[in-house]
């Protein structure tokens, strides 16, 4: 199963695709799109429509899987990353590309096996689950695939919610690297 995971932004909305197969996830792309430095939102989004459908069309996922909007105290950013979050959503469907939702929690409670974990924690564990040598990456494109790592979690018929990390890491050594 290829899944495009989206983390919706109006200044980077960051993308990540994996190949998900035998419980097996495999980075096949990841990257953000840096949009226009506009006032007006309309070019912008036109832009993150515009480029996800080229991926969508070049990559031909399977599942589509986007970061819902976190509701932080500033009203006016909550409103324009749910302008991105519905392009992005318009983007699969016109593409018919099943799609799900994770809310920012589930995705780092997933990945990391905490809900509060930072942004440097989940970058650490998805460059782990994924094997990635890349030093340098953004916080859009790490978070991106953390959404799509979420959803391949969540679709895999033999994913087993652990209690807690302890947990996740005795049913899962496979998945941790010794000597770190």
């Amino acid at each position: 199963m290829r899944i495009l995971g989206v983390d919706p932004g109006t200044i980077f909305t960051g993308y990540g695709i994996i190949d998900f197969k035998n419980n097996e996830t495999i980075q096949i792309a990841a990257g953000f799109i840096k949009l226009p430095n506009t006032k007006e939102m309309a070019p912008r989004l036109k832009m993150i429509y515009d480029e996800l459908d080229k991926l969508i069309k070049f990559y031909k996922p399977d599942e589509f899987a986007l970061e819902t909007a976190f509701y932080g105290k500033n009203v006016q950013s909550a409103l324009k990353i749910g302008y991105a979050r519905g392009v992005s959503l318009l983007a699969a469907i016109n593409n018919n590309i099943p799609l799900k939702e994770y809310s920012p929690r589930e995705v780092k409670k997933s990945v990391v096996g905490n809900g509060a974990a930072s942004k440097e924690q989940v970058q650490f564990m998805i460059k782990k689950l994924l094997g990635l040598k890349k030093k340098k990456m953004k916080y859009d494109e790490s978070d991106a695939l953390a959404v799509a790592v979420c959803h391949a979690f969540k679709m895999s018929s033999n994913f087993r919610r652990s209690k807690n990390w302890k947990e996740f890491i005795a049913e899962n050594p496979d998945k941790i690297l010794s000597g770190l």
